[in-house]
C-alpha cells in the first residue's frame, strides 16, 4: 500500500513536538530544584558557628553574678579600710587608796579621838579591831564582804578567796601577823580626806597624808610601831608612806586595806 508523502511530515513534526515538550519539562524540573538546593547550601555556609559560653566569670554580663567577699586577710578593694579606732586614754589614777601627799598644801589635821568619827565609821573601826584581837582571821570575812562592795585587799586584782589571800600576805600560816598589822594601823591617828565629796574617807594611819620629812619626833615613834627604820628610809626616797592603810567611808563601808604605791 502506498501512503502519500504528505503524511510523513505530519508524524515527524508531532514526534519532534512531543520530544521538545519532554525536554522542556525536564529542564523546568531541573531549574526548579537546583536553586532551592543551592540556597540551602548558602544559608548553611553563611550561618555563624555556634558560640560556646566562656567559663571565665570575669567575661560574664554585668550584674549576672553576685560579688564574692575578699579572702580572709586580704584588704577589700571596694572601699578604703576604715582607720583603726584610737584607744581611749587611760584615766588618770585618782584612786582613793593612793598616798595623798602635797608638800605645798597645809598639813591635814591628825585626829586620835574616835568619838569624832561618824557612828557608822566608828562601828566598823571597832568591829575590825575586835576581829583582829580574836586571832581568828576568819572573823574578818563578814566585814570584808563580797562582790562589788568587797574590801579592796590589793592594788591589783586577786584570785581566789579573800581570806586565803590575806593569809598569803602573812608571815605565819594562820594570818595572825597580818591581823597584828591591821590592828596596829587602826590604833594610830587618822585623817579625814575629801570631805564633802563622793570620795570622802577616813584613813588610817595619818601618815597616808603627811610628808614624811615633816614628821616630828613623836610622830616618828608612832610610825616605827608600824614599820622599821629601814622601811622608813625606803619610803623617804619614794616620798610617801606606802605601807598598809585602811579606808572607811562615812557610811561605814570598809573600802580598802592595801600596801604599796
Amino acid at each position: 500500500m502506498n501512503f502519500p508523502m504528505s503524511g510523513k511530515p505530519k508524524g515527524l513534526v508531532l514526534y519532534i513536538r512531543i520530544a521538545a515538550c519532554c525536554a522542556a519539562f525536564t529542564l523546568v524540573a531541573c531549574l526548579e530544584s537546583s536553586p532551592a538546593h543551592a540556597l540551602s547550601q548558602i544559608q548553611r555556609e553563611e550561618l555563624p558557628s555556634p558560640v560556646t559560653p566562656p567559663t571565665d566569670s570575669d567575661s560574664s554580663a554585668p550584674g549576672s553574678t553576685v560579688p564574692m567577699p575578699d579572702p580572709v586577710g586580704t584588704p577589700s578593694t571596694s572601699q578604703p579600710a576604715a582607720p583603726a579606732a584610737a584607744e581611749p586614754d587611760s584615766p588618770s589614777d585618782g584612786s582613793s587608796n593612793r598616798p595623798r601627799v602635797d608638800p605645798e598644801a597645809p598639813l591635814p589635821e591628825v585626829v586620835y579621838d574616835l568619838a569624832k568619827l561618824p557612828e557608822p565609821v566608828r562601828r566598823m573601826h571597832d568591829l575590825i579591831i575586835e576581829a583582829c584581837r580574836t586571832g581568828d582571821i576568819e572573823k574578818l570575812r563578814p566585814l570584808i564582804g563580797k562582790g562589788d562592795s568587797m574590801t579592796q585587799l590589793s592594788l591589783t586584782d586577786i584570785d581566789g578567796d579573800a581570806i586565803a589571800f590575806l593569809k598569803g600576805l602573812s608571815g605565819d600560816p594562820d594570818g595572825q601577823e597580818i591581823l597584828a598589822i591591821l590592828e596596829e594601823v587602826l590604833s594610830a591617828g587618822y585623817v579625814h580626806v575629801d570631805a564633802g565629796t563622793p570620795q570622802e574617807l577616813y584613813v588610817w594611819p595619818y601618815f597616808f597624808a603627811l610628808p614624811l620629812d615633816k614628821l616630828d619626833a613623836k610622830q616618828r615613834v608612832e610610825l616605827f610601831k608600824i614599820v622599821t627604820a629601814g622601811d622608813f628610809d625606803d619610803m623617804k626616797q619614794f616620798g610617801a608612806y606606802i605601807f598598809y592603810r585602811v579606808g572607811i567611808t562615812p557610811a561605814g563601808q570598809w573600802t580598802f586595806f592595801v600596801a604599796g604605791d
